[in-house]
């Protein structure tokens, strides 16, 4: 896995401050391949319970991570249920 120990600790903390324990997430794509290079960080999300509007909160959490990763491209694909 290519994210830092500073990258994965921002990460849990965002999603921990958005959705508590009610959250667990995944990373996929190509950051799980330690041979790449770069490319843009793909998260997966599964939250308990239901959610208003799941575009949105991934949208902010993608924004909030982005700026919190210095620009670094942040896809998060987030489910309730």
């Amino acid at each position: 896995m290519r994210l830092s120990p500073r990258s994965q600790a921002i990460i849990h903390q965002a999603v921990a401050q958005r959705w508590g324990d009610r959250a667990q997430v995944r990373l996929f794509g190509s950051r799980l391949d330690d041979a790449a290079k770069g490319g843009d960080i793909d998260l997966h999300l599964q939250v308990q319970g239901s959610l208003d509007n799941p575009i949105w909160e991934a949208s902010l959490l993608s924004a909030q991570l982005q700026r919190q990763l210095d620009g670094r491209k942040v896809d998060v694909r987030l489910l309730g249920g």
